[in-house]
């Protein structure tokens, strides 16, 4: 038979919340309650007016009754909820970091239009950190992370508190896999369609109607990698995104642009790299540049997507398929290398010993 837990070691806890806390807790639909349900499956959880009981094995208990306080501490700091946060605040005292989750979550980089940007993972957390405190960072990681959005966050909040006078955004102008030909227009027509993210971003973290108007005076600068040869940047925060795309000679490039009061972040996914041929700039710096102080190589994992859950379950898969798929390759060049060095020792045994130089005659 199956082994059935033990009654005498299930235990009961109540947490109490005032009538706005709860609501907040709850979230429509009680749609963020359910998310602690999920993160915490052992667990019964029951709301009766201002009062959650959680009900389960002793460590299970404990560790819900730990994450339901701290979602209400931050409910009653003012921060607003949604299920990123509560899985987040999940992980984060799940770690061995001892950082609480309203240290790391609470902490808002920008405020646009009633919309809070801040970080909502430890590795987001240390991201904005080192960007606060190295003049050149590398995000480096999956679709999902935040890597450039955060970073275009701390160049508005840079502009915003005076600490630099003009914002440069970059990226290369290169098609992920496809082929679009020729595109009619001007220019601007043309280099439009791959600095679109970079508006978009732009647009929802300050006044629509302002950033064309930046743009114009070049306060904010949105323009291609090739744009940057040449150039001198000083008193300027600098985002180049989608630097996986970049080859080792633009890479160098951009770097070697860094004036005096200049930050830089460069971003991008070293798994998803576009590039026809050659070896990618970003994968190439990571080595080049790891010993440098004051450049800061900041990793993000699957566990800072903050998208749609499924998309860091499919990072995962195909971070597995890689890593098979790779163990794979050196096996077999392990092998065709060992049949090699076997064709050679038998090669060099069946010569035999030569008993003149050709070319001379025999005496």
């Amino acid at each position: 038979m199956p082994d059935t837990p033990d009654e005498s070691t299930r235990t009961t806890a109540q947490v109490y919340a005032d009538g706005i806390a709860m609501v907040q807790l709850l979230g429509p639909q009680d749609r963020l309650l359910r998310v602690v349900e999920r993160e915490h499956p052992d667990v019964d959880v029951h709301v009766r007016g201002n009062e959650i009981t959680l009900t389960g094995e002793a460590p299970a208990v404990a560790a819900a009754r730990n994450l339901v306080e701290e979602l209400i501490s931050m409910t009653r700091a003012g921060q607003g909820l949604d299920p990123v946060d509560v899985v987040s605040a999940g992980r984060i005292l799940q770690s061995e970091t001892g950082s609480r989750p309203s240290d790391v979550l609470g902490e808002a980089i920008l405020s646009s239009r009633g919309k809070v940007i801040r970080p909502k993972t430890l590795g987001q957390k240390s991201y904005v950190d080192a960007i606060e405190e190295n003049t050149i960072v590398f995000g480096i990681g999956p679709a999902g992370t935040g890597k450039t959005y955060l970073a275009m966050a701390k160049a508005v909040q840079a502009l915003q508190r005076k600490e630099v006078s003009r914002i440069i955004l970059s990226r290369p102008a290169i098609e992920a896999g496809e082929r679009l030909g020729f595109l009619p227009g001007t220019l601007s027509d043309k280099i439009d369609p791959y600095l679109r993210p970079l508006y978009d971003a732009l647009n929802e973290m300050m006044d629509p109607e302002l950033v064309p108007k930046l743009m114009a005076t070049g306060t904010i600068e949105v323009a291609p990698l090739a744009y940057m040869r040449g150039r001198t940047l000083n008193d300027s925060f600098v985002v180049l995104d989608e630097a996986q795309n970049t080859t080792p000679e633009q890479m160098k490039m951009f770097l070697t642009r860094l004036g005096f009061g200049t930050r830089m972040v460069v971003t991008g996914d070293i798994t998803q790299i576009d590039l026809p041929q050659g070896a990618s700039g970003l994968r190439l710096v990571t080595r080049v540049l790891k010993d440098i102080d004051d450049i800061h190589f900041s990793y993000l994992t699957s566990q800072d997507v903050v998208r749609h859950n499924l998309v860091g379950r499919i990072v995962d898969a195909y971070t597995e398929y890689d890593e098979t798929r790779l163990a794979a390759r050196r096996e077999r060049d392990e092998a065709s290398e060992f049949a090699n060095r076997a064709e050679r020792r038998g090669a060099q045994r069946g010569a035999g010993p030569r008993d003149h130089l050709p070319g001379r005659p025999r005496r």
